[in-house]
C-alpha cells in the first residue's frame, strides 16, 4: 500500500513515524512546500526568535532518519491538485499516485488586505521559519513595534520584542486580550505581566489601516489615533489550509471535515492536525496545538492500517512569555464557573473552569503542580470539589 502525506510539519512527521512503527512496509512519501524538513513551530515565536535556539535544533528528525526509515521526503514541492478518480496528486515534482492519502496541511496566518496596508514592507507574521528570518533583523533596541492581535502568538512576539529592547504596543480589537481562548481572570494575569515589562496594551481598539510609502510608518486606529511604527507583527489568527481539499470536492466544515477516526468524505483520504476538524462530544472541533497534531496524526496512521479507533483528544497547550510559563489543560468552551487558586509563590496562580459542576479546564501560570493535577483529573474524567480547589490550605495532591 502506497501512502502519500501532503504537508510536512509536526503531524506529517508523527504520522510517518507511526506508520513505520506499526509495521507498514509500503511506500510513504511526504510533500512539503517549505524548503526545510519537518520542524517544530512553537519555538519560532520564542527561543528561535530570541536567537537562543539554532535552526538545527528545530528539526524534528535528522536527515539520515528519513533514509533509514525508507520514507521519501519532498521539500520545496507544491501540490496543486488532488485527482480523486485517478488516485494521484499533481505536484511541482510530477504526478504522485496513492492508495491512501493524508492531508496534514496545517494553517496559514491571516494577513491584512493590501487596501489596509498589509502589503507594506515591515509588516510581518510569525508562522514559519521564513517569517522569523524576515522579522529577526528588524528586532533591534529602541525600535517601535506594534503588534496587532492580543492572542497567544501576538503576546509571545511582544514578550520577545521587549526582551530585545523594543518599544511595544499591542492593539486588540476585542474588549480584552485572549478573549476567545481564556477567562477574564487569566487575561488579567497576562495583561499585568506585560504591563510590568513595559508593554502598552490597547484593548477594544480597532485598526483602520497601516500607512507608509513602501515601508510601514504608522498604524492608524479606528478612533483616529496614529501610532508610529518601525515594524508591525500580525497576530490575528490562522485559517486552516482547505483549498486543495475543497477543490477536490471534500467536505469542508471548520477545516477539512473528518469522522471520528480521521477519515474525510472520501474513504481513501484522511486528515490530521490544524487543518482537520473532527467529531467530539456532539460537536465539530478543530484544535491548533502540537499535542493534537501528534496525537491525531498517530491515530490516523493506525486507522489507515485498519485499527478502527475513534479519536479522544486530550487537549493541552502552553505559552512562554518572558520568564513566565502558562500551561493549559482541557477545553474551556461553555464554562459557567471560574475559580482562582493562588500558587505556592507570589508569581504562581491557576484558574479552574467548570461546566455543570464538572472540571473542564485549568490555566496554570508558573504553577506546574496545578497544571499536572488538573490535567490528570480532566483526562481521567474526574472533577474536584470547587470549595477545596479555591482553598489554598488544601494541598493540590489531595484533589486527586
Amino acid at each position: 500500500m502506497n501512502i502519500l502525506i501532503l504537508g510536512a510539519g509536526q503531524a506529517a512527521a508523527a504520522m510517518a513515524a507511526k506508520l513505520r512503527a506499526q509495521g507498514h512496509d509500503g511506500g510513504i512519501t511526504l510533500i512539503g512546500e517549505e524548503a526545510a524538513p519537518p520542524y517544530q513551530r512553537p519555538p519560532l515565536s520564542k527561543a528561535y526568535l530570541l536567537g537562543e535556539m539554532p535552526i538545527e535544533r528545530l528539526t524534528l528528525r535528522a536527515d539520515d532518519w528519513w533514509t533509514d526509515q525508507d520514507i521519501r521526503l519532498l521539500t520545496d514541492t507544491q501540490a496543486t491538485r488532488i485527482d480523486r478518480a485517478a488516485k494521484r496528486v499533481e505536484t511541482s515534482a510530477g504526478l504522485l499516485p496513492y492508495d491512501q492519502l493524508a492531508l496534514t496541511l496545517g494553517a496559514s496566518p491571516r494577513r491584512l488586505p493590501a487596501a489596509l496596508g498589509g502589503a507594506l514592507r515591515g509588516v510581518h507574521t510569525v508562522r514559519g521559519i521564513a517569517d522569523i528570518q524576515q522579522v529577526q533583523p528588524a528586532l533591534t533596541p529602541g525600535k517601535r513595534l506594534v503588534v496587532i492581535g492580543g492572542g497567544y502568538i501576538g503576546l509571545e512576539a511582544a514578550a520577545v520584542a521587549r526582551k530585545l529592547g523594543l518599544e511595544v504596543t499591542v492593539v486588540e480589537a476585542a474588549p480584552r486580550i485572549l478573549g476567545r481562548v481564556a477567562a477574564p481572570e487569566t487575561a488579567d494575569l497576562i495583561r499585568d505581566l506585560h504591563q510590568a515589562h513595559g508593554v502598552t496594551i490597547l484593548e477594544g481598539t480597532g485598526i483602520d489601516g497601516l500607512e507608509g510609502d513602501s515601508h510601514v510608518r504608522t498604524v492608524r486606529l479606528a478612533d483616529g489615533r496614529r501610532l508610529p511604527a518601525d515594524l508591525v507583527v500580525l497576530g490575528i489568527g490562522v485559517a486552516p489550509e482547505t483549498a486543495l481539499a475543497a477543490e477536490a470536492g471534500l467536505t469542508i466544515d471548520n477545516g477539512i471535515a473528518c469522522d471520528a477516526q480521521g477519515r474525510t468524505s472520501d474513504p481513501t483520504i484522511w486528515a490530521a492536525g490544524d487543518c482537520a476538524s473532527f467529531l467530539w462530544q456532539g460537536q465539530r472541533l478543530r484544535l491548533e496545538s502540537v499535542g493534537n497534531a501528534i496525537d491525531m496524526a498517530e491515530l490516523v496512521a493506525e486507522n489507515m492500517l485498519g485499527a478502527g479507533k475513534d479519536y479522544a483528544p486530550k487537549p493541552w497547550f502552553w505559552s512562554d512569555q518572558y520568564d513566565a510559563k502558562l500551561q493549559i489543560a482541557g477545553l474551556n468552551a461553555g464554562y459557567d464557573r471560574i475559580l482562582t487558586r493562588p500558587g505556592e509563590t507570589a508569581r504562581a496562580s491557576s484558574v479552574w473552569y467548570y461546566r455543570d459542576g464538572r472540571l473542564i479546564a485549568v490555566d496554570a501560570l508558573n504553577d506546574a503542580r496545578a497544571y499536572m493535577v488538573g490535567k490528570r483529573l480532566i483526562e481521567g474524567g474526574r472533577t474536584a470539589d470547587p470549595a477545596r480547589v479555591a482553598d489554598p490550605a488544601v494541598p493540590l495532591k489531595e484533589l486527586l
